[in-house]
């Protein structure tokens, strides 16, 4: 069953995260950055869980700026948030990636200058690059980032509501 035919027969986060954020353009880089880490709080968990701590997920990785300048006092306060996937290998992706996209906003413009540049890429190249250029970034992570930021086929079935949405989202940019 795909997540498509998954989320239509729900009415919880899950449709809510499919309707409204899986699979359409990123906003700014900051926007990015959260995507990534929902990708990387992720990696051994179900995606379910995930979701039921999206927001403070993305409050707590709200801004590239501020993660990238985190020192042990937030470790230790991140570690003790329950709304987030306490686990300091996550945690230090999450500021070691931050530094990485700060070093490409300064190089290339914005974390989104630099993923424009690459594309198109298939799963293995993006894999690839992510692999070298940030930690903790597997290929289920690589993937699931880039098919939710619509720059992977896979987000949506073509039948989709949701997809005939993005297509059209994409085409005004």
């Amino acid at each position: 069953m795909s997540y498509c035919s998954f989320c239509r027969k729900r009415n919880d986060h899950h449709r809510e995260h499919h309707d409204s954020e899986h699979g359409f353009p990123p906003k700014n880089d900051d926007d990015l950055f959260k995507r990534l880490m929902l990708e990387i709080s992720q990696a051994g968990l179900s995606f379910d869980t995930i979701l039921k701590k999206k927001k403070t997920i993305y409050e707590a990785f709200h801004s590239v700026d501020k993660v990238s300048k985190y020192a042990e006092k937030e470790i230790e306060k991140l570690m003790n948030n329950s709304g987030i996937i306490r686990n300091r290998l996550k945690i230090k992706a999450a500021i070691t990636n931050a530094k990485k996209i700060k070093e490409l906003q300064k190089e290339f413009g914005s974390f989104h200058n630099w993923i424009e540049i690459n594309h198109p890429k298939t799963r293995d190249e993006w894999t690839k690059l992510f692999k070298n250029t940030f930690y903790f970034t597997g290929g289920e992570i690589v993937n699931e980032f880039m098919m939710s930021i619509g720059y992977l086929e896979g987000a949506h079935d073509k039948d989709c509501p949701v997809h005939k949405k993005i297509k059209a989202t994409y085409k005004k940019q």
